[in-house]
């Protein structure tokens, strides 16, 4: 961790990562995917890698805020599927982070965005009837839930960007709005809070940098409390919109830097 970083950082920089921090409340209780804008002003601002050891925490409030709004939404049959591939993406990105540079990291996982967004538009597009949750139960259910598990691991250790991922995987699993909310604050709050050992084993999380966290936890929740009266305004096309949306500015943003 740059801890000479995280304390010299300038009154813009710092209303900056407010910024992010607000845009990441807004994106656990609306719009999931905004908050890879969130991720690209961290890695601005800080260092790459230790922006991720940053952000983290940030993270994890934004999901405590979006399960206490939507816990009654989740879908846990396809959670339970998801896990152990998640898991196993966490552990690759692990080992990933061990060797791979600020460059290689940005251009992997916004290639597999961009991939993803791409998928999920020509599948909703092509499919004769949308998929309902309970389609994750099907052998191409259960496939597609451990292929996009990997990479939701694999992108959320390295990068904090498991988000896009799994929100295309919801989309494409036909989730309805309220669903999609409930389904993904259980599985980012579960899988963010499994990440915080690996990430402090890494050196990416220290008391330098949760002070920081500290500072910017309270900019989360006038984020979240917008998000949850948007929501109620967003019609559920224009949110699926909204998301892969997001997803294609986050992945254009990594890919470009």
């Amino acid at each position: 961790m740059n801890t000479m970083t995280l304390w010299h950082i300038t009154g813009w920089e710092f209303a900056a990562l407010a910024l992010a921090a607000l845009l990441v409340g807004f994106s656990k209780t609306a719009v999931s995917g905004a908050n890879t804008v969130s991720l690209a002003i961290f890695a601005a601002v800080l260092p790459a890698r230790a922006s991720t050891g940053v952000l983290l925490p940030i993270l994890i409030a934004g999901d405590l805020l979006a399960v206490a709004t939507y816990r009654r939404h989740a879908h846990w049959p396809t959670l339970w599927r998801l896990f152990p591939a998640v898991a196993a993406g966490v552990v690759v990105g692990t080992v990933f982070l061990l060797w791979a540079d600020d460059a290689v990291v940005r251009t992997s996982i916004g290639a597999i965005l961009l991939l993803m967004a791409a998928v999920t538009v020509w599948r909703r597009r092509t499919a004769d009837a949308e998929e309902e949750p309970e389609s994750v139960a099907t052998r191409s259910g259960r496939l597609k839930a451990r292929s996009y598990g990997v990479l939701g691991g694999f992108t959320t250790m390295v990068a904090n960007a498991g988000g896009p991922v799994m929100s295309m995987y919801l989309l494409s699993a036909g989730f309805r709005k309220l669903g999609f909310l409930g389904t993904s604050a259980f599985f980012f709050l579960i899988v963010n809070v499994s990440k915080l050992p690996f990430s402090a084993g890494l050196g990416l999380i220290d008391g330098r940098s949760l002070l920081l966290d500290l500072a910017l936890v309270a900019f989360v929740v006038p984020g979240a409390l917008f998000g949850k009266w948007a929501v109620h305004r967003i019609n559920q096309r224009l949110f699926e919109q909204l998301v892969i949306a997001a997803t294609v500015v986050g992945g254009l943003q990594l890919l470009l830097r």
